[in-house]
């Protein structure tokens, strides 16, 4: 069918991630500690995940899209609780309901045809505000209308999106829909959360799920990257070229500034899981002033060099020293997590 997408590829790396096969405590259960958390965490990204009927609030508020390419049509029509991907062409057409709208503000649709699962071939952009070419997916050029419609994915590749989209949808590496419910929530990142309500419930010590903010850079790094992409993975399937902008722990640890002992710079430092991460490029100066300044106290049993202070700002650093970039073939912008001096007309570090 042509070349497999980067996302794919990359979510065949994770097909042996350790997803929680536990039964995620419930938010309202977490709440009773931990309100702030489990009020907010929900309305995230990573809260949503996913959108499944009849809450596909993305494809409501679109009623027609349209989109065109390689003398195919693709058309995603929003009637009520009902969302349907039709391709066609000349000689005809494919119709498919979609019932896995992956991602919140871009999507990704996953279709069933033949008891097969397709990564669809073209996506929701929040911009341009339609339809475009599923990033990865440029290079394909379909036969027929089963590969215009999508890219056909394997079993452990699938298993690997719907476990960083969703929880209790993954269990001993197979997939497990009954069970599955959008989006992350308290138990598929706190493993024993499950069994520490339980044992509250019981009046009993249990077992507490282990603290992730004690963990050091590096092994937050690799935590997170369970599904946004490790360094290991990326150099691994050598994924290299401004595609991997994406992998935001591949590219923070490529950072000078990185070191994995160093809480300064891991990533939680900067964004908090239970929140959307801040758009504003001043909400991230107190970070890089924690390194970067006169005033910067060292980290106790952390011997490393003081860090320069920047000789033209102490605001909105990031605009600079993490630039947004666009991914090859498609129209969203990350900001790149390789943090570092950006000079006119550089290649792309990798």
């Amino acid at each position: 069918m042509g070349r497999a997408s980067l996302a794919a590829v990359a979510c065949l790396a994770l097909a042996g991630a350790g997803y929680s096969a536990e039964r995620p405590a419930a938010k309202f259960a977490c709440a009773t500690c931990h309100r702030a958390e489990a009020e907010s965490q929900p309305r995230t990204a990573m809260g949503i995940g996913m959108e499944l009927p009849p809450n596909q609030t993305v494809l409501r508020a679109h009623p027609k899209l349209t989109f065109e390419r390689n003398g195919y049509t693709y058309t995603i029509e929003s009637d009520g609780d009902r969302s349907t991907y039709t391709v066609s062409d000349s000689n005809g057409k494919l119709s498919l309901p979609i019932r896995y709208a992956f991602g919140v503000h871009n999507q990704t649709f996953v279709l069933e045809h033949d008891g097969g699962f397709y990564e669809s071939m073209v996506s929701y952009y929040a911009s341009p505000n339609g339809l475009g070419v599923t990033v990865g997916n440029g290079k394909i050029e379909p036969h027929n209308l089963v590969e215009a419609m999508g890219r056909k994915t394997s079993d452990t590749e699938i298993a690997a999106c719907f476990g960083c989209h969703s929880t209790g949808a993954v269990n001993g590496g197979k997939l497990t829909l009954a069970s599955l419910e959008p989006g992350l929530n308290c138990g598929h990142c706190h493993a024993g959360a499950g069994a520490h309500m339980k044992s509250l419930a019981a009046g009993t010590a249990g077992p507490l799920p282990k603290k992730l903010g004690e963990m050091n850079a590096e092994q937050t790094s690799r935590f997170c990257g369970q599904c946004h992409r490790t360094w290991e993975e990326i150099v691994k399937l050598r994924q290299f070229g401004e595609a991997n902008v994406r992998f935001q722990p591949y590219r923070l640890a490529n950072s000078r500034c990185f070191v994995g002992g160093d809480p300064r710079i891991r990533c939680t430092a900067c964004h908090n899981p239970h929140a959307d991460p801040a758009p504003e490029a001043a909400a991230y100066d107190h970070n890089c002033l924690a390194c970067h300044s006169q005033d910067a106290p060292p980290v106790a049993g952390l011997d490393v060099p003081r860090a320069k202070v920047c000789p033209v700002a102490q605001e909105k650093c990031v605009s600079c020293h993490m630039p947004k970039l666009k991914i090859p073939g498609g129209p969203t912008l990350f900001s790149d997590h390789q943090i570092r001096i950006v000079r006119p007309g550089d290649p792309y570090p990798n």
